[in-house]
């Protein structure tokens, strides 16, 4: 059995066809499109490395509701594809379902945790990349007033504000950081509109570098800092050739290699937690030649040696999900 790539609708189901072998690796997205140029394209680029490096096939999809991401893990496996990877918090409760009746097929969630035999559950230290950027966005502010637009307002994308604010602080106690949510429902990663607007909001109110954390509602935010002539901050892929020049780096969240490493390791996978952190290289920010001429050599001293701190465990970068607190405000 054979499971090909189909957009579902409201009703529909997974279309299956015969002729492909078992154990080919399938891909689920979450909501707001693999091309979101963010966190659901990174998995898209990882998936893409796996098959351009092997000569191996997988199948992927892109839900268009919240009900269909039970269906979509079910059909995966009853069609034998293995391992099944999936991003998103909210593939945590379909998949506790579906993993426990497929115990011979491994899963593999991507910022959520199960906890279940033949489940790979991956998170990262985003707030330790975001502590990072944050430094960066201070030291590049000139109105000493910088900001935060998450999308879904959930601990996990506080988590990314809390990290970003403390590293506004470290760089410099007496800046602003405003913060704000798209919205409470998963439509908040989809909305480039609505994350256009919130930007504009915070650009009145002195923001002149903004970080966006917030899916394909980023591109909205990016767009808007451009045109504005301020800077951004991408998340999770590289974003910086979207507006060179204007973005002044992307906290880079290697949810790629994530994908990665689960496909080549098929039905070979090891199970458990795997936490992605900025010493494994799982977190961090991106400098190429969209950006080089914004990072400063004071920038670039300051961000290695507070990288090295924090790999080394000499700064600690609180987490917000630790205790659902912040030492910064983020609200």
């Amino acid at each position: 059995m054979k499971l090909t790539r189909t957009f579902l609708g409201a009703t529909a189901t997974l279309a299956l066809t015969a002729g492909v072998a078992w154990a080919d690796p399938a891909l689920i997205y979450d909501l707001g499109g693999k091309f979101d140029r963010s966190f659901n394209e990174a998995a898209f680029g990882g998936a893409q490395r796996w098959a351009d490096e092997t000569g191996g096939e997988y199948r992927d999809i892109e839900m268009q509701s919240e009900a269909q991401r039970e269906q979509a893990i079910r059909r995966f496996a009853e069609a034998g594809y293995n391992p099944v990877v999936m991003t998103g918090f909210s593939m945590a409760t379909p998949l506790e379902t579906v993993a426990a009746d497929y115990p011979d097929t491994n899963f593999v969630i991507i910022d959520g945790v199960v906890d279940l035999p033949n489940v790979r559950s991956v998170v990262f230290t985003e707030h330790e990349g975001s502590y990072l950027v944050g430094m960066m966005a201070a030291m590049a502010s000139e109105t000493g007033t910088v900001s935060f637009v998450g999308g879904m307002d959930i601990p996990l994308i506080r988590r990314f504000a809390c990290g970003y604010a403390q590293g506004v602080v470290a760089a410099n106690p007496e800046a602003n950081v405003i913060v704000n949510y798209t919205g409470t429902t998963p439509a908040a990663w989809n909305d480039p509109v609505r994350g256009g607007e919130i930007t504009s909001s915070q650009i009145s109110q002195g923001s002149d570098v903004v970080f966006a954390a917030a899916g394909g509602t980023g591109v909205g935010v990016l767009q808007t800092a451009a045109d504005a002539g301020i800077l951004s901050i991408g998340v999770d892929s590289n974003q910086n050739h979207l507006h060179p020049g204007q973005v002044l780096t992307s906290m880079v969240k290697r949810v790629d290699n994530a994908v990665y490493e689960a496909f080549t390791a098929g039905e070979d996978l090891e199970t458990g937690l795997v936490v992605m952190d900025l010493a494994a290289g799982g977190v961090g920010y991106a400098l190429d030649d969209n950006n080089a001429e914004l990072v400063t050599a004071d920038m670039q001293e300051a961000l290695d040696a507070a990288s090295a701190a924090i790999a080394s465990g000499e700064t600690v970068v609180h987490d917000y999900m630790s205790d659902n607190t912040c030492p910064v405000s983020v609200e």
